[in-house]
């Protein structure tokens, strides 16, 4: 059965993946999110942006990306992560390449680009030049969440327009982004900085010039964009340059966040946690956390009842699925054991689990 969350719970918003060339449907779940974690770092919301100065100190480091593969050609951008030359840009906007080329920003140097490694599951890969321009400096990134109204500008070439700069604010963190190639992204941020076709894999940068996530997709017909996180970045490229690819962390359940209907179903104290709605029979919880066992109606609304609901991990407070998915993919490593605090049939339980790698 397809357990599907109640209408008006969870927005669901038809969006563009903005690689000129490339158009694809791809949904995004806001729902009901908890502010992201954060790490110890300076804070700057106050007062209006110097998006000149910016502009000028962070343009060299951008690049355009232009891809030549079987099915024609395409662009995106990116921009430079590091001294060795490894430049950051999404999957979608490489995948099947034959030949990419890049032009760095403001001076338009040309240079040959090898695919060093990709993950479609985060969208995002890494290309590799052998000679970095001088004028280019590695953008680094921010390393705590950004605060939901603070001052944003994307860098990038939409529709090919080499070096636009666009400005706007943090509309929305910790939101789940589903791409067109099916994974759900967790910790996703929102921004109104205007992401058009050809942004793909540009920054998006805060007050400081640091890299606050990579530009990845917008809302058909409205002005909201949606930006792979910076924490994502750090968990996946460094993987991705060593190795060629990065191996997620699987629990190895589907879930849902707990609606009242659903609480009322399982006899829960609180409108809280994630409600199992099924378990890979081959997967890491297998045998030990249980899905569904019923069906019920409450108040009009067919509901799972008689399974897990999962309250916590590792002592970490787990309010929806988003907390789930969101711990899992930035605070896990395959093979870890993690444990899981649940509610069975009304009863609270811990159970260990040790997780596997996600199947591709």
């Amino acid at each position: 059965m397809n357990w599907s969350t109640p209408k008006g719970l969870v927005a669901i918003v038809v969006l563009t993946v903005v690689c000129s060339g490339l158009t694809a449907g791809v949904l995004v779940g806001s729902g009901l999110v908890t502010p992201s974690p954060t790490v110890e770092g300076p804070t700057a919301t106050d007062g209006p942006i110097d998006s000149e100065r910016l502009y000028t100190e962070t343009i060299d480091s951008v690049v355009t990306v232009y891809v030549v593969g079987e099915s024609g050609s395409s662009s995106g951008s990116g921009f430079v992560y590091d001294d060795a030359g490894h430049l950051v840009t999404n999957h979608h906007v490489i995948d099947g390449a034959e030949t990419v080329e890049v032009k760095f920003g403001a001076r338009g140097e040309w240079r040959r680009a090898t695919v060093v490694g990709s993950d479609r599951r985060t969208d995002l890969a890494v290309l590799d030049i052998d000679d970095l321009p001088a004028s280019a400096r590695p953008l680094s990134t921010a390393n705590r969440s950004p605060q939901q109204g603070a001052p944003a500008v994307a860098i990038g070439s939409p529709r090919r327009l080499e070096g636009t700069i666009t400005t706007g604010t943090i509309s929305g963190v910790d939101r789940s982004l589903r791409l067109p190639s099916g994974p759900l992204v967790p910790d996703a941020i929102q921004t109104d900085a205007a992401i058009n076709p050809g942004n793909s894999g540009g920054p998006l940068l805060d007050r400081e010039g640091r890299v606050l996530g990579v530009n990845t997709a917008r809302a058909d017909g409205d002005n909201i964009g949606f930006v792979v996180s910076a924490a994502t970045v750090d968990r996946v490229v460094p993987s991705l340059i060593e190795t060629g690819s990065y191996t997620h962390p699987y629990l190895g359940v589907e879930t849902r966040t707990v609606v009242p209907a659903i609480a009322t179903a399982n006899d829960l104290n609180e409108t809280s946690g994630a409600v199992v709605v099924g378990v890979d029979s081959e997967g890491p919880a297998a045998g030990t956390i249980r899905g569904p066992q019923r069906a019920e109606t409450v108040n009009g609304q067919r509901v799972p009842a008689g399974g897990d609901v999962i309250v916590a991990i590792n002592d970490t407070r787990i309010e929806t699925d988003h907390d789930l998915l969101r711990y899992i993919a930035l605070e896990t490593e395959p093979g870890e054991t993690v444990a899981v605090e649940l509610i069975r049939e009304g009863q609270r339980r811990t159970v260990s689990v040790e997780l596997g790698a996600r199947p591709s």
